[in-house]
């Protein structure tokens, strides 16, 4: 019998409960998104979101799974990652934590 996983809405692959898997706000909860709608993601798909895209970024133009897959780096990403298998996990290359945080715009 097979088990049927969540779907990352991101890059489409299952997600096994073994998986790095985490939460995202479609709105960050710092720009009132705060009890919004969420999605469950693989956690290398959302650490790629947040490394390419400001808070702003994801209020004002990237809030559904969609526009985020419409992202040129986050398609590249997905295109790269969909190879992987569905439990996959590496760090995210040009990730600094806290770095969007000190951009202004």
């Amino acid at each position: 019998m097979a088990h049927e996983y969540p779907i990352c809405p991101l890059c489409k692959r299952p997600i096994p409960p073994d998986a790095k898997q985490s939460l995202h706000h479609l709105i960050p909860k710092l720009k009132g998104g705060k009890g919004g709608p969420v999605v469950l993601l693989h956690q290398i798909c959302h650490n790629e979101i947040h490394a390419t895209l400001t808070e702003a970024d994801l209020a004002r133009s990237y809030n559904t799974p969609d526009a985020l897959r419409a992202h040129p780096r986050l398609e590249k990403f997905v295109k790269w990652v969909a190879k992987r298998p569905p439990d996959f996990h590496s760090k995210t290359p040009g990730a600094r934590p806290g770095a969007r945080r000190r951009q202004k715009g």
